[in-house]
């Protein structure tokens, strides 16, 4: 598997970073040896420069295909929108018919606004939610992008983000008179959110619905109320969680209504399309600012999502990859126990992963990674399904994977040393500046 990292070598000396996408890094998975590029991908098959095929048991492009690569009905739809073209000068009318789908999946919403990524949509909320609120100052739990307003987090005291999915994200180059304009709070933790309220004249909260662990104790019903008592302009960030438990938004399974949510990743399987649906008192504030792009306005991302919804909708894909979720976290379970390793396994069933107990953690993930390849899988820690996930699939892949952790139990034991066993160097865990 050459042509992938020779291309990553050159890569590196031409693209800052490597790539465009953090969590697409060879260093997150197998440094040295990840394929990097991929030729062809379809079904929940990828593959790479040099030909060869494997089953695709990780990220899943980072979640975006739940219901397979290059899913036909959809593929075709995008194609047939190409013959008739992508971009003129008058507006596509495929955004109105998705304007008005997400609306009647969320009646509760009145107007929607769409962007290409999920930190345009995040950006696009957060103005939005400022403008409405008069308020400049934002409470946040979760992960919502790199955009500036984001990062400024980190010139409050230090690494303020390193519990919401990223640690080490530097704020350089985000201006520093944004200190203390935003401020994280733990899931789960309401009084730190409450302390944080009555301090700092909070004019929205954003948060991710779910991502690791489930609600506890009416914490998204208190956060709703808080909201709501305080004129609080509350959003959710649905670009992960959407469509993977329910037809929408996560937060159907609370009964607890946002004032705004994002989609993405899912909504267009692989195209980009994100969404920002909101209520009318509070959507009409982006009249009052100014929020515009040229390539928001092209045909393939809502032409994708109106596809990929009546696709989802039929086959009541999230079901289907939310038993797939559970299978992979129960069989992961059952292979640490029979190999008496200890796992953490974390996230809803659709976007799991989980994590070794051991001081050897990072050592072992890059070990998993690294002998799966040489059987065929792209496969780590983390597993995001999709409708091509089979349970013969499911089942080759632990069976290899059982072999591995036989392997690991021994290094436990102290038996074997890992570090005789890796090919290359530890992946990383975060962010890092590449050489």
């Amino acid at each position: 598997m050459r042509k992938g990292q020779d291309l990553y070598k050159k890569a590196k000396s031409i693209i800052p970073g490597g790539t465009m996408l953090l969590s697409k890094r060879p260093e997150m998975f197998l440094p040295e040896n990840w394929p990097s590029y991929f030729s062809e991908a379809r079904g929940c098959k990828v593959w790479d420069l040099d030909g060869t095929e494997l089953i695709d048991m990780s990220i899943m492009g980072i979640g975006t295909n739940s219901l397979g690569y290059g899913n036909n009905e959809v593929d075709s739809a995008v194609f047939n929108a190409v013959r008739k073209g992508n971009m003129s000068s008058l507006n596509c009318p495929e955004e109105v018919y998705l304007a008005e789908k997400l609306i009647e999946m969320n009646p509760w919403a009145d107007m929607v606004r769409f962007a290409r990524s999920g930190g345009e949509a995040n950006a696009i909320a957060v103005r939005i939610a400022r403008a409405a609120s008069g308020k400049d100052n934002i409470a946040v739990c979760g992960y919502h992008g790199w955009h500036d307003w984001y990062l400024s987090a980190n010139h409050n005291g230090g690494d303020d983000l390193s519990s919401h999915l990223i640690a080490g994200l530097s704020p350089k180059g985000v201006p520093r008179n944004l200190k203390n304009s935003v401020f994280p709070f733990n899931y789960n933790n309401y009084e730190e959110l409450l302390d944080i309220v009555e301090k700092n004249d909070i004019g929205v909260i954003k948060m991710e619905v779910i991502r690791n662990f489930e609600p506890k104790d009416g914490f998204l019903k208190r956060v709703r109320d808080l909201a709501t008592k305080k004129n609080i302009v509350l959003i959710f960030d649905e670009c992960s969680s959407g469509f993977r438990e329910t037809f929408g938004g996560i937060f159907q399974k609370y009964n607890v209504e946002p004032d705004m949510v994002m989609f993405g990743k899912t909504i267009g399987n692989g195209y980009s399309l994100t969404a920002v649906v909101g209520r009318k008192s509070v959507m009409e504030a982006a009249q009052s600012t100014f929020i515009s792009s040229t390539f928001w306005t092209e045909r393939i991302g809502p032409t994708a999502a109106l596809a990929t919804l009546k696709v989802m909708e039929r086959e009541q894909s999230w079901n289907k990859i939310t038993c797939t979720g559970k299978n992979m976290q129960e069989g992961w379970l059952a292979l640490a126990k029979k190999n008496n390793l200890d796992i953490t396994v974390s996230g809803i069933p659709a976007m799991t992963s989980y994590s070794f107990n051991s001081r050897n953690a990072l050592e072992y993930k890059t070990f998993i990674t690294q002998e799966m390849l040489k059987k065929g899988f792209l496969a780590s820690t983390i597993f995001y399904a999709c409708t091509e996930h089979t349970d013969e699939h499911l089942s080759n892949y632990f069976d290899e994977l059982d072999k591995i952790y036989k392997t690991i139990s021994k290094c436990e034991s102290e038996k074997l040393n890992i570090n005789t066993l890796l090919d290359g160097p530890v992946c990383h865990s975060g962010f890092k500046r590449l050489n």
